[in-house]
Formats: C-alpha cells, structure tokens, sequence
C-alpha cells in the first residue's frame, strides 16, 4: 500500500497527495516513512503578518501570477483552531476558490491544531510530501499570530512578511521580531493614504540593522484585491531564491527542524485527551507532580 502510494505521489496525483497529508495529519504516515520519498527542487514561499493583512488574498495573486508563468504550484493555508476540538475556524479558502479545479494547482487548509507557531504540527513531514509531488513552488501561509510566526522561517526557502499602512505599524513590525525573519517585506493595500510615507519609515528603521548588508532588504507595495504588484513581488521571490546561500542562520533553522522531529518523536506516546482524562481523576491537581510521573 504505502509504495502504491509513494509512486502515485510522484506522478503528481491531487487525491493520493490529499489522502498522504490526511494521513500524515492522523499520524498513520511518519516521517520515517518519509525518508523513500525523492524531494524535488520546489522552492517554499513563506506567506507571514498580521491577521488582517491581506495574506490570503495576496496568496491568491500570486497563485494567478505563478499559473500565468506556467508553474506548478501547492498551496497549504493554515488556519487557526478551535481549542477545544482542534478543527480549523477558517476553513473555507473563499478568496481562492477560482483554483480548485486547476490542474495546476493544488489548495489544502490544515488547523494549528494548538501550535503556537502559526504553523501545523506536522508541517514539516507535510511539506516534505508536496515536495516530492512535483511542483515548482510550494506556498505556505501562516495564521498570522505575532510573535511566533519566526517559525516559518525555518521551514520556507524565502520568507515574505506582508504589513498593511496603519498608523504605528511600522513600530509594531519591529517589536514583533519579524523584520529579522523577512526576505521580502510586502506592504498590501498600498492604495491606501500614507502608503507612500509608510513605505519611507520602514526603509528608515531597517537601515541601521542592515547597514552591513550589500543588499537591502525589498519592499513590494501591493494592491492585492485588484492584482497590483504580484508580478514584482514573484520577480523579487525569484531574485531572492536566486542569489541565495547557506548561512549559519539556516544552520540554525535546520537544527531548530530536527530538533522539533525529536520532540515530536518523543512525545508521541502523550495524548492530550488521556492527560485530560488523568486530571480529571486526580483531586487536589497538582501540576509539577503530575508532570513528574512523566519524566
């Protein structure tokens, strides 16, 4: 069965892709298995901001511009997750619902699952799986949650952080550290008054961290909605991927990988509902004395 599998995959089926990720996602697949699996050189395209910065609808123009450049391209949209069940609050991927049923793309929205990344927790083993289906890019967008979003970084080959012109945002793009994971800054809804000063200040406040580098970091101004700026933003993706190279920093990204393979391998045997379960039956609860049975 699971060579059957591996082969359709690498034919590029949709449905065997979408039956491998669901039984990744029910941790039938492990990435153990994984290791038959011939990666292919899909570059990953890190989709990352704030919630409400227009992500998803930028990911869709770039869908329409990487199509138009006849490529093949996956799409995994993480969605933020009920609490309590761990299934996705945002489902349903409206804004791209034009690509379905093209041939040449692939759309699949996967829960958090209580991952506070903004990434799934089996993203890994889940991309891995897109990569050896044969497209030439592989585009994830993260829930957008702040802080913890510098994981994506990790795991895409370019990290594009995406920001909108509100008033304050370029300070809040510094405290949120994100500005240390960005390849590509993207500035959606440019339409909008003092996109043009935005644009300015940030430029500003990034030039003292970089002023080492030979090359600054871009800044794509983008319309999303009405389709404007996704050809530069897909040349600057291009350009970047092009003139990247290894560097300690991804050294250190890959450990921070293998290190979450470790953990996840390790903690496989603890299910949060049986731990439910335990407290449940445990009275007075007390925290580091239950923790300490496990260890």
């Amino acid at each position: 069965m699971l060579q059957q599998l591996i082969s359709q995959l690498k034919q590029g089926d949709a449905k065997t892709l979408a039956r491998a990720i669901s039984l990744i996602e029910n941790s039938v697949f492990n990435y153990k298995e994984l290791q038959q699996l011939q990666e292919s050189n899909a570059a990953v395209i890190g989709i990352t901001g704030p919630p409400g910065a227009g992500k998803s609808t930028l990911v869709d123009a770039l869908i329409e511009e990487l199509v138009n450049n006849e490529k093949k391209v996956g799409v995994l949209c993480i969605d933020p997750s009920s609490p309590f069940n761990m299934g996705a609050l945002l489902g349903d991927r409206i804004r791209m619902n034009q690509w379905y049923n093209h041939p040449n793309v692939f759309i699949r929205s996967l829960a958090s699952r209580g991952s506070l990344g903004g990434l799934h927790p089996y993203i890994i083993e889940i991309t891995d799986v897109m990569k050896s289906a044969g497209f030439d890019y592989i585009i994830i967008e993260t829930v957008g949650v702040g802080q913890s979003e510098v994981e994506i970084a990790g795991l895409a080959d370019v990290t594009v952080v995406v920001v909108v012109p509100e008033a304050g945002d370029e300070i809040q793009t510094m405290k949120a550290g994100i500005m240390e994971i960005a390849d590509i800054f993207v500035v959606n809804k440019a339409d909008r008054p003092d996109a043009d000063l935005f644009v300015k200040n940030l430029r500003l406040m990034m030039a003292p961290a970089f002023s080492n580098h030979s090359q600054q970091i871009p800044i794509i101004k983008t319309v999303a909605a009405e389709k404007k700026g996704s050809g530069e933003l897909f040349a600057a993706i291009t350009s970047y991927l092009l003139q990247a190279t290894t560097s300690d920093k991804k050294y250190f990204l890959l450990a921070e990988k293998a290190f979450h393979l470790i953990q996840q391998n390790k903690m496989k045997e603890i299910s949060k509902e049986l731990l439910v379960k335990k407290i449940k039956e445990i009275s007075p609860f007390n925290l580091y004395q239950f923790v300490q049975g496990y260890l």
